[in-house]
């Protein structure tokens, strides 16, 4: 899979670009606040997944502009594609969203069509930050393979919001017992589902990721990431989510009744998972120096790209947002290789990109939102 042609306007501090991406590297160059972000940003839009930078709706259209548009053109392993997302100042909730000409409702109709994996510096967080950050990257992982994931995960989501003010209710006297038993059964049947589906992911993410760390550390080190569940002691070799898995969920939130009650929240469920990380047989969390826990977040983002390629057929776009610049030398020409194969769009600061033998690209000069320069780049 590869994007032929990117056009954006108003989109942020965009103007007016157009450009033909190179099928390998394509660099933007810049200083800091020129638009490097926001055209990465814009691709990642058309994917169908909200903004990776938290951006609302209204912030999206220039200050100075009453429309923004972002067009993408792209290839499949099938057939030629097209995307438009467009929003105007005065209707922001009114979007115009377009798939190969044809309106869709809202941007999660486009997920599916456009894939892509997105690398920032906050990803390098992934090892060591809050497992709320991880449960966020596996569920996306997931959801790029399997199109109904997002919305179970979002059904869960409302569901334990319910349940979690029911409990506060019931705290206070509000409302009795009884009434969680629906929310249960649901939660049951949708927390089953999600745990079978993100313990499967993660064995395919081991899978990719210990031999990809290996030899990020030279075979010094071992590399070994699971899935841990709150409710479950072992999920090999199960698969029933709808009885045996469910009836077992339901029987943890039954047990955990009256503590849910005292503390006012769901304390066990998908929604307290986490996946951990071990480097030679340590916790990363508590034993990973900054060095290994950058390479043990690098490894699963590419294990990420590795498992949407296997499972598509088609290598998705790569999008690395000022990663490079975090990482030294060796870890950047190790991320290059890996990807070598795949459309890449790089933002950086300078262009010292450590290109791979044979590989191919355009470096794009950008200036206050606009591409000012696009050339070719090669090393052989």
């Amino acid at each position: 899979m590869y994007i032929t042609q990117l056009s954006a306007d108003g989109f942020k501090n965009l103007k007016g670009v157009d450009i033909r991406p190179h099928k390998e590297l394509n660099i933007f160059c810049g200083e800091n606040a020129q638009g490097k972000t926001n055209l990465i940003e814009a691709i990642w839009l058309c994917t169908g997944v909200r903004s990776f930078r938290n951006t609302k709706d209204k912030g999206m259209i220039a200050i100075d502009k009453q429309i923004m548009n972002i067009e993408v053109s792209f290839k499949d392993k099938f057939r030629d594609q097209r995307i438009r997302y467009a929003m105007e100042k005065g209707n922001i909730r009114e979007k115009g969203l377009f798939l190969n000409g044809v309106r869709v409702k809202n941007p999660a109709r486009l997920f599916g069509n456009l894939d892509c994996v997105v690398f920032t510096p906050e990803d390098l967080e992934i090892s060591k930050g809050s497992p709320d950050n991880r449960r966020q990257f596996i569920d996306l992982c997931v959801s790029q393979i399997k199109n109904n994931y997002a919305n179970v995960c979002a059904k869960y989501e409302r569901i334990i919001e319910h349940r979690n003010a029911l409990l506060k209710n019931i705290a206070t006297g509000k409302s009795s017992k009884d009434e969680l038993e629906g929310w249960d059964n649901q939660l049951a049947q949708l927390g089953s589902y999600i745990s079978l589906l993100r313990y499967s992911y993660t064995k395919k993410l081991e899978m990719f990721a210990s031999k990809l760390y290996s030899e990020i550390s030279g075979g010094r080190e071992n590399f070994f990431v699971s899935y841990y569940s709150t409710v479950f002691d072992k999920l090999e070799g199960r698969n029933d989510y709808t009885a045996d898995l469910a009836n077992e969920y339901l029987s943890v939130l039954k047990k955990n009744i009256d503590e849910d009650i005292r503390s006012g929240f769901t304390q066990k469920g998908v929604h307290r998972d986490d996946l951990v990380s071990k480097i030679n047989g340590l916790l990363c969390r508590d034993y990973a120096s900054q060095g290994q826990h950058r390479s043990a977040a690098l490894v699963m983002k590419l294990a990420q790209a590795y498992i949407l390629a296997e499972e598509t057929g088609d290598p998705p776009c790569i999008l690395l947002d000022d990663v490079l610049s975090e990482l030294d030398v060796n870890r950047q020409k190790f991320v290059i290789s890996k990807i070598n194969g795949m459309q890449v769009f790089i933002t950086c600061c300078d262009n010292n990109i450590p290109f791979g033998k044979n590989q191919h690209g355009k470096l794009f000069n950008i200036e206050a939102g606009r591409i000012k320069t696009g050339k070719r780049k090669e090393q052989s």
